[in-house]
């Protein structure tokens, strides 16, 4: 009988879960697994298979809701996989991830969910490390953004559609930062980047309030430089779940805190030292 019931354990029927996925991209190539290069989506099927979650990481349908580039962050990632041991993934997930990525919410989803077909909307936040001139400039011009728009000119498009959808999108000031908020259906590769610098130049008086506007209505006669990687975060991935709380493990917490306290340490020191 007690073997029985092992047995039944074992072969679980599966559960497909989402996990709200957080992480500093800064030691990351990428959030797109690679065979060779540290990746989010390499450590974390990593960690998924240490913990006997699943084997094949294609049989268990692991997919994340999009990828990210080198050195972006994350706050709004979604990861998803099918388990035989969700309780296990649940209690145990952010015990075997590394310390620069960690899990805050998890649900159990339907079989055939799909976080990046299923998504209804994603929003970045991207941090400015240097300060423009002025800021309501960058407020007037954004607003060009809403809508449908060709994205030739801001983004790396290839052989996608160049058409994109934003439904919010504002420039505003939080925590000594200024910051650019924008919330699309999807986005292109380096989207967010591109609009990014193209407010930073009219807010620092290189360019005109309505340059965006001319852009967007003559797409790829111009393509911007995109704004470093460092400043961008996937803020929050709008799949339509309600997310029941994960706490990060110890680990996590205390690489953020030591990062913090090195980071306003090197700050005070460059103040110091710094050529006059």
């Amino acid at each position: 009988m007690e073997k029985d019931q092992t047995d039944n354990a074992t072969h679980a029927a599966p559960v497909r879960l989402a996990f709200r996925v957080s992480y500093l991209g800064s030691r990351f190539f990428g959030s797109q697994m690679q065979a060779s290069s540290r990746t989010v989506e390499g450590e974390f099927v990593a960690a998924c298979q240490r913990l006997s979650l699943f084997e094949d990481w294609r049989e268990a349908g692991f997919l994340f809701a999009g990828r990210t580039d080198r050195g972006v962050h994350a706050t709004g990632q979604v990861a998803a996989f099918t388990t035989a041991a969700p309780d296990r993934a649940i209690q145990t997930i952010n015990t075997r991830l590394p310390p620069d990525c960690w899990c805050t919410g998890y649900a159990e989803v339907p079989p055939q969910f799909h976080p990046r077909f299923d998504a209804r909307s994603r929003t970045y936040r991207y941090f400015y490390a240097e300060r423009p001139r002025d800021v309501e400039p960058m407020k007037i011009a954004a607003a060009a953004f809403l809508g449908i728009h060709n994205f030739s000119s801001f983004a790396r498009v290839e052989d996608r559609n160049p058409l994109r959808t934003i439904l919010r999108i504002s420039v505003m000031e939080t925590d000594g930062f200024v910051c650019l908020e924008v919330t699309a259906e999807s986005f292109l590769w380096h989207q967010v980047r591109s609009m990014a610098a193209a407010l930073y130049l009219v807010g620092n008086g290189e360019a005109e309030t309505d340059s965006i506007a001319r852009l967007l209505t003559s797409p790829g006669e111009k393509t911007l430089q995109p704004a470093p990687a460092e400043g961008l975060i996937l803020y929050e991935t709008d799949c339509g779940i309600t997310w029941n709380p994960l706490s990060p493990h110890e680990r996590s917490s205390g690489f953020v805190r030591n990062l913090c306290r090195h980071h306003a340490l090197m700050e005070h020191i460059c103040r110091a030292v710094k050529p006059e």
